[in-house]
């Protein structure tokens, strides 16, 4: 079945069925409709019929739709007949025109025929698929056929070619042309497959007999190849030329970037006898850069990704993102493995029968052109001078080339210039030094290349037969249109031009030139394509000179630049037909040049350098003088370089010295290639050109898509249709007379009478005799010419003549041969008539006596026995020849089939050596496998160790418990001392809460390890027992085999005769392998299409992270530890293919860890960069966006002056406090009321940040889905290419291990002994590891104590950093919202300025239509000047309303950087005012403080109020103590289950806390009776109070007519500080309502817009007169358009190809399965061969079996290694990031501590002065004592209201600043979580799945803890009600001390909130004091907590 298959599948891609077009249902339908072709813009050309005809038109009906239209008569065409459907050759076409022919193609590419004839050349169109029409049969099928006796295909081209060379003696030529990526190299490979197969030597022929999947050749002793001969050379040549000359660019993923002509030669038998190949063009500027998207030469890759370690070092190689000259990173191919593509690389090379040391030496070359880019040069500071800071990559340049680095650093840093006479040196610039560094890659490169194909030629070529012929085929550089082109476009598009007119030339003017010598009659055609002005632009001389000629006199002019270039250029051809100048400004290009294929803008920079091609000469000859022999030998022409003297001599000498130059040994890179393209053309005239035109189905890339637009432009361009044309009318085949007469001079016998008669007039009687049509034939001079299908009709006229003649002459031998057998039917008759006679005489003389007498007598006579002896010998001889011959077949079939079973023999042998290898490789393998289950078991002891030490840690930790309960208790007996002893506690108090903290913090991760080892436990014990299951399936698997065996035994007896089917079979598997290698190849091209851009997403962000080199160190060194662990693994790839990809799975979710935690601030940077993309458009946009940061410079310039003058006023407003008070309150009311309005545009900015934030969390979940969508497509991606590559894999290995395997086998046992060794080593490494990683925890534990120590003397440092982070994130803040409102506003831009391009764009298509309708458009031209002026107005207003939109943006930005100012400002001035509320409140207390008795009743009134307020918050941080000592007994008690332990610890807390509620029911009752004491002092201090308020007002009119100019100035200051913030308060609200009203009339243009789209029809009227008014907007939505392609591109095409992924991936996975079976169908034969060898070394069974049960375990150990390793890396991974966090919380429990010890130190810092106050109060009493009451009572009353309010508003702002960082912190906290969630999901599913059952476990234990945890609740909450009864009864007396508390708290700084209003680590919430409730307790320590964590996030 497989068999027929492959003959049927072929024919499908051959063979038209006649069948379905010979229909004649068809033929019917088709003449009653009366079927044409009309146009279509969709299709191209649409099936009509002809219903009813109007004068000039016709009315007709689409055969697709039933509908009817109206079409001109000149634009109808018509249609062939149904029998003409899928025609071979599209000239036999009756009604030849450009519908049917596209009909014809499109016909045959959609039914899989993509090869076609048009005339004498042949058609082809790009399949994007592989289909299987190229396999040896085919080359069979087509070899010495005729072409019209088969179908189309490459291979007929190829062997008329061949047919030709043998037959006329002439040379051949094939041309493959089209555009880039329509398939020429292919078509190229196809021609030389069939060359080589069809024109093999006979030594190659010979060699046949083996096997050509083998891909190795085998060397003999001698060295040569056994399988690698001349042919085989020929085909391996392409695969390295490939390697390096091939790129992939954005059309093509397989692109030469070089021409090449392969001229192959044969000898007189026509077999090949040499090959030589010619270059042209390398694009050697791709070396050093390339555009997006696309790769420099596949040999950079392939080297990167297919070295082995010690090759890796000895050409110093690095990842790819370590050089410079690779652009775009690491861009892979669709479909393609680099590493692959190397190995095929390096095998090439030894069948080309390189050297190891040549392809070293080149290898060398490659990695130093790489690290040619890495040498950085930097600018000195005083100087233009280049330095080179670092020399590493220098001097692994110099090592590669063997150079020295000091001359070559000499040589590029200062080169010697000759000037004059004398050498100088000259030092050079940064810029200098780098386009020496790339000129030298390049040329290096360049050099490399060429002797690459010398190299090639060189073993090609074959000296000792002489070639008579040769057939040269061309493959070239396709013709290149992109946005903006180069020189190397422009002579790659010059190439293509002279191609195109010897095409034209062959197939158009030779044509009507022949016919015009031989006389025929023949009009004329104007083709219209002629190509010689194009070309005389580009290369004439002069008259005026070309674009070449102009370029080499630019540069031998001094002070020439490309500028002056492009002006001669204008200048001299501006006139020309074919040249276009740039019509605007704006252009980029420079210049256009119209070609045959289209339109092409050129952009002329650098090429006068180009042409010239510079080299630091110095360099050059230290290369030439190199160590390296193969260095030397490249740069041995270096006298025929430009040197640098010469380029810097263009700007001092004269023409005339250049001139001498030139006329030297330099040319420049246009002349040369100018030469060698005159001589190619020379050549390809010399020979009878073939060509092959290769058509573009799409640009997508997909299989069976064809646009027909895209078509019919390739078909006009490249001449198809004229050609078929000329084809047709003309008369393409001819004969000369006399081949004519000797070949059909059988069809008229009679016309030609004897003798001599001239060639011309014999052939005239001839037609004459055939009585053909005279349209059908001329007769020439030499020729006689016939129209297409006129000689086959005579073919066939002849076969049928000579048919009948040897009909006749078989019917004349029969009639002989009857009447021979007749006539010896007579003589038999006769004889018998004899017989019968002599029988009756016998008969009649039996019985007489003479008779018998004679009878007797007549044996003894001697003559009668001489007859019968001799009779006897001749008998005996006849037996003996028979029996020779008999024996002598017999010995050629023993001789044959002793050939046949040596063969065998040899296959078996090679085989048996493989298996051989295998087992041997099992066996190490088993030995591996041994050592890892022993290394895993001591893994599993380590692990079993480390959870006893971490029970005896929880131990230690509950006795650390207890010391701290112990601890308490000692902090519990301080309480009673006095004022000094209680702040002594306080202090103490906090460390203790700081350490409590630390060490619940300790137990919790404590906890989460001994958990996590307690899953890892089980998990290794679940995996121990799958590796028993696994290894008795390995058992019966050998018991299979066993069977197996037994069954291959019965085969053995067979196996002769199956020997033969075998061969068959294998060949058959090889073509099936290939044909689904291909398959899937294309498969994975269209699939790789999404990773490609998604690898372009990835490319962005690692250019960003280039950027922000110090933030990501640590992902480099994952990359670079990601590196060092796949160079370890590739090591070992091929025996632990499996595990591999488990690690790199492992090391890839590693690497992006670290990535993830940036993601949000990547994206930001993203939006920013196309922000600024899309900003950086238009020079205007420039201009704002400059001119915005230098009001942003000078704002801060701004804002550093008015601090410093805001600090020196701070000094002059302390100094006169006493005289602006009345002005400060009314200041303050202003303040109240710019605060109100503040507060409203505060909440208008809430709400947008609000909807902000809103809108990102809507974008960060869009893209968390299509992350988690990607990420699923990639895993089944990379699932899928894995189980590809295992196959290809195994393939390969089964076919590359079978020389190697017979040698291994006597070293198994050496290998089982270092295998064993091995992993004895690696099991002490592991050990030694532990004992390391244990070391380093101890360590850890000491830096952390050593940290703790330090803390303290960092922290001040720590405050000011954090005080600069606040202030730099609410600018961040402030900018980002900014940037995503611009974001948004600017993809509503993007939208509408999409629709209005989708206009331009049915503008554009609809040029054509406008000259037909250009009547119409007169006659409505009024109507649609009123809609035009209408459009105009809402272009423009909706251009003005852009405009504003940008200016009010920036203004907005403005006036938002103004706004952050002002609130700086606001906060300074909050502070001066907090500072005067201080100076009031000193006042205040001196009032207060009238009378010494009273002072001392406030004093202890004060004390006892803070005794009472300590005691309150003594208690909630006990009770805070005992609900964390309660969940530290709870965590114990779930841990432990010590349940008696724990009650017993919780009364003993409960006997301590009733001890304490005692002795604070003491205490309370000794405040009330001090309390009581208070108020009785408090009534006499108001009466006080009164009398001095009277005084003070008295003295406060006195001092404000004294102090009246200060309070003017500060007025005068504050007045200007209001009047900034009402502007920016206006300006603000401008801006804002100007938002909204850009909002409302966006809004109105996209209804506008919308409306516009429902009358297209109408406006696409009125814009085709006003395109000449609209060109430059359009130029300018262009513009806006590219932009966002760019921008939006990927987005669009991963959204495309999403949606057919999934059914990808459904094909992809039959295929996979597919080539699974094929797989076990080989690992079945090879596991029948591998019992066939068992059976043959029957000694070694006992040791195989062994070796089989070994091998399982050791997989299964390995398994098992891998995953222990794995898991290792995650807990180190763990393990740090704990750490980390116990650093970073005893940083912050530091700085909390010194921060409580400053705030400590503060407060009594203020005591002091407070007292110092009270005493100066005491001694101002006796004056003021009954003055200044009555004002300082309303004066305090007002001011303690603004300090409240201020106060409040100050602690609103700072706590929603702290809010919004806060949510910010924790989005981003969250978003990271949900990536490592999502990402270790998987990993911890069935990790999982196994702790549910662990889990159940714990909630039970945790349910019996929080029943204790009730109970002791119950306890607490008594208590908790007897202390609310004590406190209750104080609460009516605490009333007036709270109220005085509160006062001086506002005064100084007791609180422990207030002193740290701007700090990030605030102990308050909200802006709120400390109170004494719970639930304030409990926020605090909440919120201490989210603090912590954002720290440590940050």
């Amino acid at each position: 079945m497989a068999q027929r298959s492959g003959q049927e599948d072929p024919e499908r891609y051959l063979f038209v069925d006649r069948a379905v077009v010979c229909n004649p249902a068809t033929q019917a339908d088709w003449t009653a409709k009366k079927l044409v072709w009309i146009p279509s813009e969709r299709h191209g050309f649409e099936a009509a019929s002809i219903r009813e005809e109007r004068g000039d038109e016709v009315v007709v009906e689409l055969a697709e739709n039933s509908k009817k239209a109206m079409v001109n008569k000149d634009d109808i065409q018509k249609m062939n007949p149904p029998k003409f459907s899928k025609v071979e050759d599209m000239a036999e076409l009756t009604c030849l025109n450009e519908a049917s022919v596209l009909h014809n193609l499109k016909d045959r590419y959609y039914s899989g025929l993509i090869y076609t004839y048009s005339g004498l050349f042949c058609v082809v169109i790009n399949p994007y698929k592989y289909l299987p029409i190229y396999s040896e049969n085919i080359i069979e099928m087509y070899r010495g056929k005729k072409r019209h006796e088969m179908p189309p295909h490459i291979y007929a081209i190829s062997e008329s070619a061949y047919r030709c060379m043998l037959q006329d003696r002439e040379d051949q030529s094939i041309l493959c042309t089209g555009e880039s990526g329509a398939g020429k190299t292919e078509n190229t490979k196809k021609v030389i497959q069939y060359l080589a197969h069809v024109a093999s030597s006979h030594k190659g022929k010979k060699d046949h007999s083996i096997p050509p999947e083998s891909p190795k050749p085998v060397k003999l002793q001698s060295g040569a190849l056994f399988y690698g001969e001349l042919e085989r050379q020929l085909l391996q040549a392409n695969p390295i030329l490939e390697s390096f000359g091939n790129a992939k660019t954005v059309k093509n993923d397989n692109s030469s970037r070089f021409g090449k002509f392969i001229r192959i030669n044969f000898d007189v038998t026509g077999y090949i006898v040499g090959a030589n190949i010619e270059t042209y063009l390398l694009e050697k500027s791709r070396a050093v850069r390339q555009a997006k998207d696309e790769r420099t030469f596949h040999i950079f890759y392939q080297l990167l990704c297919g070295a082995e370690e010690h090759l890796r070092s000895d050409l110093l190689l690095e990842g790819f993102n370590s050089y410079r000259f690779l652009s775009n990173g690491n861009i892979t191919v669709p479909g393609q493995q680099d590493k692959d593509n190397f190995q095929e690389t390096m095998e090439a090379m030894h069948i080309m029968s390189f050297s190891h040391d040549e392809i070293l030496a080149m290898l060398k070359v490659v990695s130093s052109v790489l690290q040619f880019g890495n040498v950085v040069f930097k600018k000195e500071r005083n100087s233009d001078q280049a330095s080179m800071p670092e020399n590493t990559a220098a001097q692994k340049l110099c090592h590669l080339l063997g150079l020295n680095v000091m001359e070559f650093t000499r040589a590029i840093l200062s080169p010697r210039i000759k000037v004059g006479r004398d050498y100088v040196q000259k030092a050079q610039t940064k810029e200098q030094a780098d386009f020496a560094v790339e000129a030298l890659a390049k040329a290096t490169y360049e050099r490399l290349f060429r002797w690459l194909v010398h190299r090639i030629n060189k073993a090609l070529d074959r000296t000792k037969r002489q070639g008579a012929s040769f057939i040269g085929i061309l493959d070239i550089a396709g013709f290149e249109i992109f946005q903006l082109n180069s020189f190397e476009q422009l002579c790659i598009n010059y190439t293509n031009e002279k191609l195109q007119q010897l095409f034209n030339h062959t197939m158009f003017v030779l044509e009507q030139e022949e016919y015009q010598r031989e006389g025929i009659e023949w009009s004329f055609i104007d083709f219209g394509l002629d190509l010689q002005p194009c070309i005389d632009l580009i290369e004439r001389p002069a008259n005026p000179p070309g674009v070449l000629a102009l370029l080499d006199e630019e540069c031998w002019f001094p002070k020439a630049t490309d500028k002056t270039f492009i002006d001669k250029l204008v200048q001299e051809q501006g006139t020309h037909s074919k040249f276009q100048k740039p019509r605007q400004l704006k252009d980029k290009a420079d210049f256009c040049i119209i070609h045959y294929a289209g339109k092409v803008d050129y952009k002329a920079d650098e090429w006068l350098m180009k042409n010239m091609d510079p080299l630091n000469d110095n360099v050059a000859t230290l290369l030439n003088q190199s160590t390296d022999k193969f260095v030397s030998e490249l740069w041995k022409d270096v006298d025929r370089i430009v040197g640098l003297d010469q380029v810097a001599g263009m700007a001092e000498t004269t023409f005339g010295a250049t001139y001498k130059t030139k006329k030297g040994m330099f040319r420049t890179v246009g002349q040369l290639y100018k030469e060698s393209l005159t001589k190619l053309m020379a050549t390809l005239r010399n020979t009878n050109p073939n060509f092959v035109r290769c058509i573009i189905p799409n640009h997508e890339k997909k299989a069976g898509k064809l646009e027909p637009h895209l078509v019919l432009d390739q078909l006009r361009c490249n001449g198809v249709l004229e050609g078929i044309r000329i084809c047709r009318q003309g008369f393409p085949n001819r004969i000369v007379f006399q081949e004519f007469r000797q070949r059909y001079e059988i069809l008229t016998p009679n016309a030609i009478p004897k003798g001599f008669m001239d060639g011309k007039q014999a052939c005239e009687r001839m037609i004459r005799a055939l009585e053909l049509d005279p349209n059908l034939f001329r007769i020439g001079q030499s020729k006689i010419f016939f129209r297409t299908g006129v000689l086959a009709h005579l073919e066939e006229e002849r076969d049928l003549k000579i048919t009948d003649i040897i009909i006749y002459f078989q019917s004349v031998c029969r009639g002989y041969l009857a009447r021979k057998a007749f006539a010896k039917k007579q003589q038999q008759l006769s004889a018998l008539k004899v017989l019968q006679r002599n029988c009756a005489a016998y008969l009649k003389l039996r019985h007489w006596q003479w008779w018998r007498l004679f009878t007797k007598v007549k044996p003894l006579l001697q003559v009668t026995r001489q007859e019968e002896e001799m009779q006897a010998k001749d008998e005996e001889l006849v037996k003996v020849k028979e029996r020779q011959s008999k024996v002598e077949g017999e010995l050629v079939d023993m001789e044959r089939k002793h050939q046949q079973l040596l063969e065998e023999k040899n296959i078996l042998a090679e085989q048996l050596q493989a298996e051989t290898e295998l087992f041997a490789e099992a066996e190490e393998m088993r030995a591996r496998l041994a050592a890892k289950k022993q290394e895993l078991e001591e893994i599993l002891h380590d692990l079993e160790s480390r959870v006893e030490e971490e029970e005896e840690r929880n131990q230690s930790m509950q006795n650390e418990k207890k010391k701290m309960q112990s601890h308490i208790q000692d902090l519990e007996e301080q309480l009673d001392e006095e004022e000094a002893a209680r702040q002594k506690l306080q202090l103490e108090k906090v460390t203790a809460e700081a350490k409590i903290k630390k060490t619940e913090e300790d137990i919790l991760l404590l906890e989460d390890q001994n958990s996590k080892f307690l899953k890892e436990k089980k998990l290794l014990d679940d995996r121990v027992a799958e590796m028993t299951s696994q290894l008795t399936e390995e058992e019966e698997k050998a018991k299979n085999l066993g069977k197996v065996k037994n069954k291959q035994e019965v085969m053995m007896v067979d196996l002769e005769e199956r020997l033969k089917k075998e061969e068959k079979s294998r060949q058959e598997l090889e073509k099936a392998k290939r044909k689904l290698d291909a398959e899937t190849t294309d498969l994975q091209d269209q699939i790789a299409e999404l990773q490609a851009q998604i690898e372009e997403l990835k490319i962005q962000l690692a250019k960003k992270e280039e950027e922000l080199q110090a933030a990501l160190s640590r992902s480099d060194e994952e990359v670079a530890q990601k590196n060092n662990a796949l160079k370890a693994v590739r090591e070992l790839q091929a025996q632990l293919s499996e595990l591999q990809e488990d690690l790199e799975s492992e090391k890839v979710s590693r690497n992006k860890a670290e990535k993830v935690k940036r993601d949000l601030s990547e994206e930001l940077e993203a939006l920013k960069t196309e922000l600024e993309d899309t900003l950086d458009t238009t020079a205007a946009q420039q201009e704002l966006r400059t001119k915005r940061e230098q009001e942003v410079a000078e704002l801060k310039k701004a804002i550093d002056e008015e601090t410093k003058n805001h600090e020196s006023q701070v000094q002059e407003m302390r100094q006169r406090h006493s005289t602006a008070l009345e002005e400060l309150s009314e200041n303050l009311e202003q303040a109240k009321r710019f605060k109100s309005n503040l507060e409203k545009n505060k909440c208008t900015l809430e709400s947008d940040n609000k909807e902000l934030v809103s809108e990102v969390k809507g974008l960060q979940q869009a893209k968390t889905e299509s992350e988690q969508k990607r990420k699923k497509m990639d895993a089944q991606l990379q699932e899928f290419m894995a189980r590809a590559t295992e196959g290809e894999r195994a393939k390969v290995e089964l076919a590359d291990r079978t020389h190697k395997l017979q040698t291994e086998l006597d070293t198994l046992s050496a290998l089982l002994e270092d295998a064993e060794k091995k992993g004895i080593k690696l099991a002490k490494d592991s050990a030694g590891l532990e004992s390391a990683l244990q070391d380093t925890q101890e360590l850890l534990q000491e830096e952390t104590r050593q940290k703790l120590n330090l803390s303290s003397r960092i922290r001040q440092l720590e405050e000011d950093k954090s005080t600069l982070q606040e202030q730099q994130e609410e600018d961040e803040e402030a900018r980002r919202n900014l940037e995503k409102q611009l974001a948004t506003l600017q993809a509503q831009l993007f939208e509408s300025r999409k629709k209005l391009d989708e206009d331009v764009g049915t503008l554009e298509s609809l040029e054509e239509v406008k000259r037909k309708l250009q009547k119409d458009m007169e006659l409505t031209s009024q109507r649609l000047e009123e809609k035009a002026s209408a459009f105009d107005k809402m272009e423009k207003t909706k251009t003005r309303l852009q405009q504003e939109l940008d200016d009010l943006m920036v203004d907005l930005d403005h006036q938002r950087t103004i706004v952050s100012n002002l609130e700086k400002k606001q906060k300074k001035f909050d502070q001066l005012l907090a500072e005067e509320k201080t100076i009031s409140a000193r006042y205040a207390e001196e009032r207060d403080k009238a009378e010494a008795e009273a002072r001392e009743k406030e004093t202890k009134a004060l004390s006892m109020a803070r005794a009472l307020d300590e005691a309150l918050e003594a208690k909630e941080e006990f009770e805070r103590l005992n609900k964390q000592l309660r969940t530290e007994m709870e965590d114990l008690m779930s841990s432990k289950d010590d349940v008696g332990k724990s009650v017993h610890e919780l009364e003993k807390s409960k006997r301590t806390l009733e001890q304490q509620v005692e002795e604070m029911r003491t205490q309370l009752e000794e405040l009330e009776d001090e309390l009581q004491a208070t108020e009785d002092g408090k009534l006499r201090l108001e009466v006080n109070m009164q009398a001095m308020k009277a005084q003070f007002d008295r003295d406060l009119q006195a001092r404000d007519e004294q102090n009246e100019e200060k309070k003017r100035t500060l007025v005068k200051q504050v007045r200007e500080m209001e009047a900034e913030l009402e502007d920016e308060r206006k300006q603000r609200a401008l801006a804002v309502a100007a938002k909204k009203k850009l909002e409302m009339d966006l809004k109105d243009l996209e209804g506008q817009i919308e409306a516009s789209n429902k009358a297209r029809d109408e406006a696409i009227k009125q814009l085709r007169k006003l395109q000449a008014q609209m060109k430059d907007y359009q130029r300018e939505l262009e513009e806006a358009r590219a932009s966002r392609d760019e921008i939006f591109a990927q987005s669009k095409e991963n959204e495309k190809k999403l949606k057919g992924l999934e059914a990808e991936i459904l094909q992809l996975q039959e295929d996979l399965a597919a080539s699974e079976r094929a797989r076990r169908h080989a690992e079945q034969e090879r596991d029948e061969l591998a019992d066939e060898i068992s059976n043959s070394a029957s000694g070694k069974s006992a040791l195989l079996d062994e070796k089989r049960r070994l091998e399982a375990r050791i997989s299964q150990l390995e398994e098992e290694l891998e995953e222990e390793q794995s898991n290792m890396e995650l807990l180190n991974d763990r393990f740090r990031k704990t750490t980390m966090q116990v650093d970073i919380l005893n940083t912050e429990l530091a700085g909390e501590r010194s921060a409580a010890q400053k705030s400590e130190n503060a407060r009594q810092g203020m005591e002091r002065q407070n007292k110092e106050l009270k005493a100066k109060l005491g001694e101002l009493e006796g004056a003021v004592k009954s003055k200044f009451k009555a004002a300082i009572t309303a004066l305090e009353a007002k001011i303690l209201q603004l300090e409240e309010q201020l106060e409040q508003e100050a602690k609103e702002r700072a706590a929603a600043n702290k809010i919004v960082r806060r949510t910010e912190k924790k989005l981003k906290e969250v978003v990271i979580q949900v990536e490592d969630e999502r990402r270790h999901a998987d990993q911890y599913k069935e990790q999982m799945e196994k702790a549910n059952s662990r889990m159940k476990q714990l909630k039970r234990q945790l349910e019996e803890a929080e029943e204790e945890a009730t109970r002791a609740n119950a306890s607490r909450r008594k208590l908790q009600r007897e202390l609310d009864d004590a406190t209750e009864a104080s609460e009516g007396l605490t009333r007036e001390v709270s109220t005085l508390k509160n006062r001086l708290r506002r005064g100084g700084p007791i609180s422990f909130s207030s002193s740290r209003s701007g700090r990030s680590r605030q102990l308050q919430i909200d802006g709120t004091s400390v109170d004494n409730s719970d639930d304030d307790a409990d926020s605090r320590a909440s919120d201490h907590n989210d603090t912590q964590a954002s720290n440590q996030t940050e």
